[in-house]
């Protein structure tokens, strides 16, 4: 499962999907978390839909979206496209702590339906 991470300083999840200028990108899988890169969503574009176009193809391969704010017409876009928008607890919370409680859900029987839906949806897509 790969998950998006909209952050100012790859520590913390802190900026808003619309607005980042990167997203760093992780997978979990059953030998753990794995640090895959960064996806430049740095470019600006005056209307919104093309803006919010644009970080969505910034996501691609992605299942969920951590950010510290969503609207909810990028919410609802992102959800058209299969990833799950998830909103960061607190502009203190980390990426790491995120990661390892996504992690801990991989093999939990009473992990979030959110969660259970999401990867049901990413186990089907790669067939």
């Amino acid at each position: 499962m790969q998950i998006a991470f909209a952050s100012k300083d790859g520590v913390h999840v802190n900026e808003h999907f619309g607005w980042c200028d990167a997203f760093y990108l992780y997978r979990i899988d059953g030998s753990g978390i794995h640090h895959i890169g960064i996806s430049d969503a740095s470019l600006q574009f005056a209307e919104e839909l093309d803006r919010l176009d644009y970080k969505i193809e910034c996501l691609k391969g992605s299942h969920i979206a951590c950010v510290a704010q969503i609207g909810p017409k990028a919410a609802t876009l992102l959800q058209s496209f299969g990833i799950y928008p998830l909103r960061s607890s607190s502009e203190n919370e980390t990426i790491e702590s995120i990661n390892h409680t996504l992690y801990r859900y991989m093999d939990d029987e009473h992990a979030p339906l959110w969660f259970k839906r999401t990867a049901y949806q990413q186990m089907h897509s790669m067939q």
